[in-house]
């Protein structure tokens, strides 16, 4: 599976799209037809992505969507999987978790911009983004265990650290279908919007502003210190704090402050 350009005339038969905006990319699932589910040639095209755009000093932010309105990502490509033996499938489920950790772990700040179906899998890829936004009219669920399964992508260990145990529980133990607003309620998203694209590129404009170095180190000092003591959290943002001072982009904010100005970030 190749990774294309959205500009390249390869483009439309690659799995995962991209577009490069000045400060920010837009990444595409491009399996409408599965409704963006989440197959073998998708998680490699997901991987190179993040690959990607963590070799790009320039980049804030990534906004992570889909093709068409029906679906963000209905989970995982069953059809795909019947096919695959045992050994294939555990592979699969290696890569995929991988691919997720790259993504959550990557540098830039990810925005999920969910239209449609935000199924199983689908939501647990929205879960390792910095921001989500939502349409009005996208549904979520964690249907997995009306299936005979429980979420095995990291959505029974992510949801609860985003929305709380109960909230988590109270999804992930029904299998519950909810609306857009119920999600904004909820905290998992932190927008539902009638034009989701704009939004989300509002967003990545705000992230725009603050200094790449500042985001990556921000970013750190969140996710790092999140399973810490009170104590230990503290040390930790010392340091990811320290990694700001010596920059040229820590500089350039004083001067900006000072002349009354927007300051011109380089990522230095």
């Amino acid at each position: 599976m190749s990774l294309a350009d959205s500009t390249s005339p390869n483009a439309a038969f690659a799995a995962v799209l991209i577009e490069k905006k000045r400060d920010y990319w837009r990444v595409r699932i491009n399996n409408p037809e599965r409704r963006n589910a989440l197959s073998q040639a998708v998680v490699e095209g997901l991987i190179q992505a993040a690959d990607a755009v963590s070799a790009e000093p320039a980049v804030r932010a990534v906004i992570l969507c889909a093709e068409g309105d029906k679906a963000f990502c209905a989970g995982a490509d069953l059809k795909e999987r019947q096919g695959m033996s045992d050994d294939e499938v555990a592979a699969f489920i290696e890569r995929l978790h991988e691919m997720m950790r790259r993504i959550e772990t990557s540098p830039k700040v990810w925005i999920a911009e969910i239209k449609g179906a935000c199924m199983g899998g689908g939501l647990e890829l929205a879960l390792c983004a910095d921001l989500r936004v939502a349409h009005a009219g996208a549904k979520f669920a964690l249907p997995e265990a009306r299936l005979g399964i429980i979420p095995g992508a990291g959505g029974t260990q992510r949801l609860p650290r985003l929305i709380g145990v109960a909230g988590a529980k109270a999804l992930i133990l029904t299998g519950r279908r909810i609306d857009a607003a119920t999600a904004l309620r909820m905290g998992l998203v932190q927008e539902s919007a009638a034009d989701a694209e704009a939004a989300a590129e509002r967003w990545a404009a705000e992230v725009g502003w603050c200094a790449p170095i500042s985001l990556t180190q921000a970013k750190r000092a969140i996710d790092g210190g999140l399973d810490l003591s009170l104590e230990a959290a503290l040390a930790h943002e010392r340091e990811c704090y320290a990694v700001t001072i010596p920059t040229e982009d820590r500089l350039e904010g004083l001067r900006a402050f000072a002349e009354k100005r927007a300051p011109v970030f380089q990522g230095k």
